[in-house]
Formats: structure tokens, sequence, C-alpha cells
């Protein structure tokens, strides 16, 4: 009978879906079904190793407030010191070179600990990276105020080196457990950590006279940290890394760093760093600079920092419903760049004015995550981006606050400092335009 021949398909049907007469079976079938079954088992293996190094961490309310209250000890440790540099470099009797590498510690810490997250993450799991991470932080703004200059910059770099892997991981969490929520929990998460820059520099200058001085007002953001930890190792819950016996395919940093989304992601990432760090360490100087008092100085930056959480918590979700994030990257980036100009050109003329528009081009930190989860294809990819775009990123911003400080002591005013930001938000422009085109690593 000729291949197709209809009596013959009906025939082998009927005796398919009876049970009576058993379809033909070629060694190339039996080949194939095996086949196929190898390759089903490795993917159900892979997605069970994947399982056990980065979560799952169940989607729920309290991991939900367990990510909020990580991001709100991300921003205060590092405002709460810029907020008393000035007191913090007479009490330890500190050179202006000293101060500069205090504002920079943060971002050279970030870039180190940064890059080093995802490997802690897949030896001992995701929500036990992100435990330690909050802890080391906690040990490190206690450490930072028992000593000399040494000992501030060494608890400092204690301190960062735990905002910085949670930095890098919450991301990953977000995009794993709550990933069809990335825009809100983005939003909420973002909102929380630009919060605590503000309450950071708000609450420590009125806290250091019933403290008794400026370190008992830094060692205070301690309990916080404390706090957030405790949430946290409620409300995560992950397989044992035991469990695991080979490490989890994750992005390969071969092909990361061939990626030019995974490069304009980072640039953007970088640059909007640049900016944030510029603003939180050295905006209450710029405007004692131009006469304004040291508690009127600390409000500009709390409300630079506070204008941003609205923004914070309704911009990634509208902006993650869109397939591009480029004008949302550029509209922010231009409104950064206004307040920039008048900052430079009239700082004293209408402070509240410049201090809104910048903290509202800040909301850029909320786009810079939001496109690191949109981007990437997966979470363990995330996971490789949020490291790349992190660590070598904190690098870019890690030049900013040092800069902008040695350019001020040596022209003794902030104008070429603040064009030197001018000049960054401009190439920010740039990779915002780029990271925010619809495409994954």
């Amino acid at each position: 009978m000729a291949v197709g021949d209809p009596g013959r398909a009906a025939q082998k049907s009927d005796g398919a879906s009876a049970g009576s007469v058993a379809p033909e079976r070629t060694e190339h079938h039996v080949i194939a079904d095996g086949q196929a079954l190898e390759i089903a088992g490795e993917a159900a293996a892979e997605e069970r190793l994947a399982d056990a190094r980065f979560g799952p961490l169940r989607g729920s309310l309290l991991l939900a407030v367990g990510v909020v209250l990580a991001a709100v000890n991300l921003r205060a440790a590092v405002t709460s010191a810029s907020s008393l540099l000035g007191d913090v470099r007479t009490g330890l009797g500190t050179s202006a070179a000293w101060t500069s590498l205090l504002t920079t510690a943060p971002t050279l810490c970030f870039a180190v600990a940064g890059l080093a997250a995802p490997v802690l993450a897949r030896r001992v799991g995701l929500a036990r990276a992100i435990g330690v991470a909050l802890a080391v932080l906690g040990v490190g703004l206690v450490v930072r105020v028992l000593g000399g200059a040494g000992v501030m910059l060494g608890g400092t770099f204690v301190a960062c080196a735990g905002i910085a892997v949670a930095n890098v991981l919450v991301p990953v969490v977000v995009k794993e457990s709550f990933a069809h929520r990335i825009g809100l929990m983005t939003g909420l998460y973002t909102a929380a950590l630009q919060g605590s820059g503000a309450l950071g520099s708000a609450l420590t200058p009125p806290l250091e006279g019933p403290a008794g001085g400026w370190r008992g007002a830094l060692v205070l953001w301690a309990a916080l940290a404390l706090v957030a930890l405790v949430v946290w190792i409620v409300g995560a819950r992950h397989r044992p890394a035991a469990e695991v016996t080979r490490p989890a395919r994750h992005a390969s940093w071969g092909r990361l760093l061939r990626s030019p989304v995974a490069w304009s992601v980072t640039a953007f990432m970088g640059l909007q760093s640049f900016m944030a760090y510029v603003v939180m360490g050295w905006l209450p100087q710029i405007y004692l600079g131009a006469g304004l008092s040291k508690g009127t100085a600390g409000v500009m930056l709390s409300l630079a920092t506070l204008v941003a959480v609205p923004f914070s918590l309704m911009v990634p979700a509208l902006a993650a419903r869109r397939r591009s994030q480029s004008g949302w990257n550029a509209g922010l980036t231009l409104i950064a760049i206004a307040g920039a100009l008048g900052l430079m050109l009239a700082p004293a003329t209408v402070p509240w004015l410049w201090a809104l528009l910048l903290g509202t081009g800040l909301t850029v930190f909320a786009m810079a995550m939001t496109v690191i989860t949109l981007r990437a294809g997966d979470a363990a990819t995330a996971a490789g981006l949020s490291a790349m775009a992190q660590g070598f990123g904190y690098l870019i911003a890690s030049t900013g606050p040092m800069l902008v400080g040695l350019l001020h002591e040596a022209t003794g005013a902030w104008t070429a400092s603040l064009a030197v930001l001018l000049v960054a938000l401009l190439a920010q422009l740039v990779a915002g335009v780029l990271s925010g085109r619809p495409r994954t690593v």
C-alpha cells in the first residue's frame, strides 16, 4: 500500500485508540524518544539547580516587606555621613583629600563587592547572601564610629560591601519572585531606597545633639539594619544550597561583555550613579558655599532625595508597561540637567527649585534598576547583568565624588565641578536612550 493511503492511516489510528494494534516503532524512533527524554531531564535538572542556587523565593507579602526594608538601609548609610561631613572632618582632623576619599568609598566598594555578589549567591543561596549583606552592613555602621580616620574609612568600606551585595541581588529577587509585578516591586524598592536617603540626611543632624555627637548620631542607623535582617530571615525562603551538586547555569561573562545591550545598561547605571553620589556627597557643601546654613543645606539634600520617592513609585510601573523605556530615561535626565545648570549659575536664588529638579532626576535610578530586569531574559541572566551593570557601573561612578571634590579644592569654587556633572549627564542621556530600547541579553 502506498504511503499516505487513507485505509492504512485509518487502521493505524483505530488500532492506537483501541489499544489492539501497536504503531510501528523503529530504532530511529527509540533513539529520538530517548534523546527527547534526556533533553527534558537535563532541562528539569537545570531548573532544579537554578531553584536551589537562585531561589525560588516566595513572592509573598512578607518577602515584599523584606525587600522594602532591605532597600531602606541602602542609602541612609551614605547620606547620614554626608550630612555631617564637616563635623566628621573636624572631629577626626582630616584633610580635604581624605574627605574626597570618604565620599568615593561607597562607589569603589560597590564596584568590587557588586562583581562578587553572584558568586556569593551561587555558593550560599540568594536569600542567605542578602541576609549576610544586611548583617555586614550593620557591623560596618558600628565599626566606622569606633576609631580614627582609618577606622572610619574601613567601617565605611565594610558597610558599603553589604550595600553592594544587596544592590546587585535584590533585583534578582524581583525578577524571580515578582515576575508579573516587576514595575510595582521595582518602584517600591527604589522609593524605599530614595526615602532612606532623605531620612539619613534629614534626621542625622538633629540627632547629633541628643546622641552626644556625630558618632552617636551615625551609629543609630545600625539598628535599622538589624530590623531589616530579622524581617528578611523570617520572610525569605529557599532550598538549601547543600542540595546542589554543580553550579546552576548562568549568563557567562563572555556573553555579557560582548553584548551591546549589556554595555548600554552598564553605562546608564554608572552615569546615573555618578550623578547620584555627587549629589548625595556634595550637595550640602555646595549650598554651604553659596551661603546657606548647615541645617538648610541638609534640608535641601533631604528634599532632593525625598522628591524622588513618589516618582520612583509611579515611573517604573508605568515604564515597564511600554516596549521602550527610552523616553522616560531621556526625560528624567533632561530634568536633572536643568537642575544642575541652575545649581551652577544661581545656587542660592531658588535653592529649593534646583533641589527639586535634581531630585526628580534621581528617579533615573529606578529606571536603571527597571531596565536591568527588563533587558534580562531570566533570573540567572538578571544576576549576571545586575553584577556587570553595578560592578563596572560603580567604577564609572567612583570617579565622580572624588573628581568633584578635588576640582573644588583646586579652584576654590564649584563651577568646574558642576561642569563635569553636566558632561556626565549628557552622556547619561545617550546611554538612557540606548538602554531603554526593547531588546534583551
